[in-house]
């Protein structure tokens, strides 16, 4: 019988405890979670009882988990953004392969000395580019690998955010600050700048880009506002972005996961209207210390003349991806949130790809956070790159562009060159 891989969790928050602990049960046979580190107490005894995790292996923090000697052989590190250089680079030296959630880092200097350090100790690092893993990205990417649609020449892209993720995630939550997390751009878009690079096949020459913090901000608010979402304020009943409908509409009728499980852990409208009245998730979208932006536009010229126009918008009144990808021999035109590929090769009859009638999981992004924890096992246990997997070398390139796209938003669209990016933060 083959040894079980075990594995640490740092950060039990939706991604470490809600995802992926959720998921590695699926893979019992394969792995076994044995230390685990979060500052919040209840976290932690609900986490510990529920995965039977040892008392001497349940820690109040990273640090504290990181001061010990390797209690397993694959760290996921799930905190928030800031912390992961430190937390990575720890981890490496002691010992561990690394799956780290996005970003790797915030500043590009760290990336690069991340990626030096796993190589020179031969670690394994996986970043959590969960999107190439779905079969709707890997049935695209089949098709261009195919030659059907001919050489990319230009990808038109659209991430619509949606109104009440912008305002849970990047107004009132963990991510609404680059000065604590990390720009909207590497946050929320690293995603698609690896998935729209590696579908081009094609690096990435020059960037520009344009965006601005265009709505959530204090002159907007209306009458009567203050700090807090209150029945004083004139457009309590009618505000979209009113928390206590919301969050209470998703309770009453028994949905008790994302987002409102990151509000509360206990899902009355009691505890609800307690966690609102105390907590981040209760503040006026118009009164807060929010900053990032919430729209861009990231303009990317490829090595070869390609073009490729993304836009992230939270604007929209529902989630997802969607874009036109235009070869020179035919174009495809998809929809993750519907899951329709639509292929046309110029002269013939377009061809509808329903995914899904190719797989009945989308559960965690389309489905790619459990291949990625597959995938994971296989990489772990053989060194075998599996088709989604991106070695920290290519994880940081898709980091470096996002972060150049946010230098050229900040000094009014400027062009930025990206083999002079690269070689001024390695030096």
């Amino acid at each position: 019988m083959k040894n079980k891989i075990r594995v640490a969790i740092t950060g039990l928050g939706s991604r470490g405890y809600d995802t992926y602990a959720t998921i590695i049960k699926k893979f019992s046979d394969d792995m076994v979670i044995t230390a685990v580190a979060d500052p919040r107490k209840g976290r932690i005894e609900k986490f510990k009882k529920e995965f039977d995790i040892p008392a001497e292996n349940c820690f109040s923090s990273s640090e504290e988990l990181l001061s010990k000697e390797r209690l397993a052989d694959v760290l996921l590190i799930c905190t928030l953004d800031k912390q992961h250089y430190k937390e990575t680079m720890a981890a490496l030296n002691i010992g561990y392969d690394i799956l780290l959630e996005k970003p790797i880092s915030t500043s590009p200097k760290e990336c690069f000395e991340i990626a030096e350090t796993a190589n020179r100790l031969g670690r394994k690092i996986v970043v959590c580019h969960v999107l190439r893993y779905t079969v709707f990205y890997q049935k695209i990417k089949e098709i261009i690998s195919s030659g059907q649609i001919g050489d990319v020449a230009s990808i038109q892209a659209i991430e619509r955010v949606c109104f009440w993720h912008q305002a849970h995630s990047f107004v009132r939550g963990n991510w609404r600050n680059s000065n604590t997390s990390s720009s909207m751009i590497l946050q929320k878009c690293c995603h698609d700048m690896d998935i729209y690079l590696w579908l081009a096949g094609k690096k990435c020459k020059s960037v520009s880009s344009f965006g601005s913090l265009f709505y959530f901000r204090k002159e907007n608010s209306p009458e009567g506002a203050s700090e807090r979402c209150t029945n004083k304020c004139s457009e309590f009943g009618t505000c979209v972005y009113n928390p206590y409908k919301f969050y209470g509409d998703m309770i009453k009728r028994g949905d008790f996961g994302w987002p409102v499980n990151v509000v509360t852990q206990e899902f009355t409208l009691e505890a609800l209207n307690k966690a609102l009245e105390e907590g981040p998730y209760g503040k006026c979208v118009f009164n807060n210390d929010n900053n990032v932006v919430d729209h861009q536009v990231v303009n990317l010229n490829l090595e070869d003349g390609a073009t490729i126009g993304f836009t992230m918008s939270a604007f929209t009144s529902r989630p997802g991806r969607t874009m036109l990808i235009m070869g020179i021999k035919g174009n495809i035109e998809a929809s993750m949130e519907e899951n329709i590929i639509n292929v046309e090769i110029f002269g013939k009859p377009a061809e509808v790809i329903d995914v899904k009638k190719l797989t009945d999981d989308f559960f965690g992004h389309g489905g790619g956070d459990g291949r990625m924890i597959s995938s994971l096992i296989k990489y772990i246990r053989t060194g075998e790159v599996a088709p989604g997997i991106t070695t920290i070398d290519r994880s940081v390139e898709s980091h470096y562009v996002a972060m150049a796209a946010e230098k050229s938003r900040t000094e009014g669209g400027k062009v930025v060159d990206m083999k002079e990016y690269i070689k001024e933060i390695s030096l």
